[in-house]
């Protein structure tokens, strides 16, 4: 009840559509329920024996039915389109609402998300909300309402005769409360199964080229296929079920429609019961029995709604670790002055990342972290662009504490070139832009020039308008780090972030990308992580983290001088 409560909220907007809709059905039952009246009288009329004067009172009846009939496809089309347009618009919004929650999560969240999970909540387990609105709650008021109704009907005809109907219905809804207990946890496995399905393709489409160079097809499609092979075993024994629950249902209707004709021969017998009547409650017993059959279809798709329904009010219930605070403000235009101040980190309780790290960075200034890997150097850069909270300790910038600003605000005025390139699929001006939307060609041009890609670009069949495909797969490696960096470049933030900018480029190409980041360094505070010591060399400040400390801080000139790890490391490519 709680899930439906929180359902019936998010379709507020659609109220009066539904309202429209639920209108329709009940005119459209009231249309079903007065035509076997009609039907009726009609088999009474010709029962005492037709006359002129019944063949016009026929006619007229005939016409009646006519009129309903054709007034009944109108609201036919209301009550099911009108419920349709609102249930499929409500999806569209959960998607919307799932996707921007799920967008809004901090880092943490993605580290044990599968990508295929989450585009399953946001697709298929969205979808079943339409299964709610659009058929499970109509047709239930219908069935209500229609079971209402023929039952007033038939026990004001006869009440002895209706009382026989009722005899099939204890035994009809415990095999419907059977089936809603044990269909469930198969639609549910179901769904679990689909999501997990969604993401083993995803992961194998992403990695075909992996799949390919190692020649694991075989291993690949085993698993794909144990992945579709548990979706169809419990969508199998859902299906079961229900088809061993409809045959009974069907069979325990007949019996019902047995008895009623059989005690209604009886009654014509002895109590001259007339075959009016007997039409009459035959045809109104197939609108009794109808909405009892369709109550195991009803319960089906409610356990299979409610299964998707669980799955999106979970990642809906999820709150994002990093969050703006209720009166976080705007960061004001900044110079770039960063400062840590006795900053730990943790991903795990166990594990500590970083311990204690405390520098300072003055607008205009570049930074580079050195180290082996592991020791913190991107968590401490993603800590600076607020996608994590620090665990212990503080971070400003230009003398904010981070976690007062709003997370927009903070990143509107960062740049970043994450170690992981990733490039949209689009042209080479569209990823460019990406950063900076309505940017001039001409800007484009120039951010392409600093990131000592334009010429490349020259090259290329349509130049800026060349498709990239998905994550670039078009480009080289060295090719999308620079166009990652001319991304970052075109947004002339006042702090730049480079995680790794040239791991994947060649010393020609380095050199281009070191000039330009030089030629920024005294506009901009850059941070630079980087692994070849040759591109930080003119840092203004180098500061060598090990075991999530910094052990070591100043300039090249001063680190050489030193014994400890940043000359050793200096020294090794030195050789």
């Amino acid at each position: 009840m709680k899930q439906l409560w929180r359902v019936a909220k998010e379709a507020k907007k659609y109220k009066w559509l539904l309202l429209l809709g639920m209108l329709s059905t009940l005119v459209l039952i009231f249309l079903n329920l007065a035509a076997p009246m009609f039907l009726a009288r009609i088999t009474g009329i010709v029962e005492q024996g037709v006359t002129s004067s019944g063949m016009y009172d026929i006619l007229r009846l005939t016409l009646i039915i006519l009129i309903l009939y054709i007034v009944r496809v109108v609201f036919r089309f209301l009550s099911s389109y009108i419920p349709h347009k609102a249930a499929w618009n409500l999806v569209k919004d959960m998607r919307m609402r799932v996707y921007n929650h799920i967008q809004g999560f901090s880092m943490s969240f993605f580290h044990d998300k599968q990508t295929g999970d989450l585009m399953s909540r946001v697709v298929n387990d969205t979808a079943t909300f339409e299964l709610l609105y659009a058929h499970i709650m109509p047709e239930t008021v219908t069935n209500m309402v229609t079971l209402t109704g023929v039952t007033i009907i038939l026990f004001s005809m006869n009440a002895k005769l209706a009382l026989m109907t009722c005899i099939p219905i204890p035994l009809i809804l415990a095999a419907a409360w059977f089936l809603m207990k044990k269909v469930r946890g198969n639609f549910r496995k179901m769904q679990e199964n689909l999501a997990e399905l969604n993401s083993q393709l995803q992961d194998n489409l992403s990695g075909i080229q992996e799949i390919q160079a190692f020649c694991q097809h075989e291993k690949e499609s085993d698993r794909v296929n144990k992945r579709a092979e548990s979706f169809t075993v419990h969508m199998l024994k859902a299906l079961k079920l229900s088809a061993i629950f409809h045959p009974s249902v069907e069979w325990l209707t007949s019996m019902g429609t047995v008895i009623v004709v059989g005690y209604g021969g009886f009654l014509a017998y002895t109590e001259g019961l007339s075959a009016e009547s007997i039409v009459a409650f035959l045809l109104y017993l197939a609108l009794f029995y109808a909405p009892i059959t369709g109550l195991s279809q009803l319960l089906e798709n409610a356990q299979h709604a409610f299964a998707g329904i669980e799955r999106v009010l979970q990642i809906l219930d999820v709150h994002s670790e990093v969050k703006n605070k209720p009166d976080a403000r705007e960061l004001p235009d900044i110079e770039g002055k960063i400062e840590f101040k006795n900053v730990s980190f943790s991903y795990t309780d166990d594990v500590r990342v970083l311990d204690d790290v405390s520098f300072e960075v003055l607008p205009g200034q570049m930074v580079a972290l050195v180290g082996p890997t592991g020791v913190g150097k991107t968590t401490l850069t993603q800590l600076a662009a607020r996608f994590y909270d620090p665990t212990e300790g503080s971070i400003f910038i230009d003398g904010h504490d981070l976690r007062d600003v709003t997370q927009n605000s903070l990143r509107s005025q960062i740049s970043i070139v994450l170690q992981d390139t990733f490039l949209f699929n689009g042209t080479i001006e569209e990823n460019i832009a990406y950063a900076k939307p309505g940017a001039s060609p001409e800007q484009i041009e120039h951010s392409a020039r600093s990131a000592g890609i334009y010429e490349d670009i020259l090259e290329m069949p349509k130049g800026f308008q060349t498709e990239i495909g998905e994550r670039g797969v078009k480009l080289s490696g060295g090719q999308k780090q620079r166009l990652a960096i001319a991304r970052a470049i075109i947004r002339n933030a006042p702090v730049l972030i480079l995680d790794e900018a040239t791991a994947s480029v060649d010393t020609q190409t380095e050199a281009k990308i070191q000039t330009a980041i030089q030629n920024l360094s005294g506009s901009r505070t850059v941070i630079a992580i980087a692994h070849r010591l040759s591109t930080i060399k003119h840092a203004d400040v180098i500061l060598v983290l090990d075991e999530g400390r910094v052990v070591q801080r100043g300039s090249h000139d001063e680190l050489v001088k030193q014994d400890g790890m940043y000359k050793k490391l200096w020294a090794q490519i030195s050789v």
